[in-house]
């Protein structure tokens, strides 16, 4: 028991070495994930716009649609085929090697992994909604456009709710990844202070719980965000 104290002690106490914890967890894990998931969320509605209209067969596909179209299929496919780490490393060593900017790069690495999922994520709302929905907005005189974001995309926001919130949960905890480019987030400054106490066992322990804490948290403020949507469906 004393040697888990000591232990503990050596951990988070002695120096204020919580305070690196809590300035890593605010000032790079919550920066890099709320930074990827805005890219993330931009270009996964760009994916699913182009694929959404290509499929739907819009006006007869042109052929800028269809180049697009393919685009988008090839970058879900590399995205989604490949490993997140190798992805960080071949952005970090290969694309950006000169960078010393390497929270920027990490950033941005993720967020077009995010943007991958998110794309499928969103043309698959899109796809399940009835596509009688869309001939009657349109016989009503509403433009492709129209129809799209006053029906189609209310709804679809709502099917598309938990797994958004799953690839949000999934990109926090993928942000300890980003240790491998050399950025101090807050799984780096427990593998630092490990190193330093010779006991790797409180540290990881320690930002474990953090991990979890914050799913949990976000978990459950997305239950209640569904919770008031179907509210409001009945209402």
């Amino acid at each position: 028991m004393d040697n888990l104290q000591a232990r503990f002690i050596s951990a988070f106490v002695t120096d204020d070495r919580w305070r690196k914890y809590l300035e890593a967890l605010v000032q790079k894990t919550y920066v890099i994930t709320i930074g990827a998931l805005a890219i993330g969320i931009i270009l996964g509605i760009l994916v699913a716009v182009v694929r959404t209209i290509h499929d739907q067969n819009v006006g007869r596909n042109s052929w800028i649609i269809n180049v697009l179209n393919g685009l988008c299929k090839i970058y879900t496919t590399v995205i989604r085929g490949t490993p997140m780490l190798v992805q960080l490393m071949i952005f970090g060593f290969v694309i950006f090697a000169s960078s010393r900017k390497m929270m920027e790069v990490s950033i941005l690495a993720l967020g077009i992994n995010s943007g991958a999922y998110v794309a499928e994520i969103i043309r698959s709302g899109i796809m399940s909604i009835d596509p009688g929905q869309m001939e009657a907005g349109r016989s009503l005189g509403l433009g492709y456009t129209q129809v799209m974001r006053s029906i189609i995309i209310p709804q679809a926001i709502k099917n598309i709710l938990p797994a958004l919130g799953n690839e949000m949960i999934t990109l926090f905890k993928d942000t300890s990844l980003v240790t491998v480019l050399g950025v101090t987030d807050i799984t780096k400054v427990a593998q630092t202070i490990g190193a330093k106490t010779y006991s790797y066992f409180m540290p990881m322990i320690g930002i474990a719980l953090v991990y979890l804490i914050n799913v949990i948290i976000l978990t459950h403020l997305l239950g209640i965000l569904e919770r008031r949507l179907r509210r409001s469906d009945r209402t």
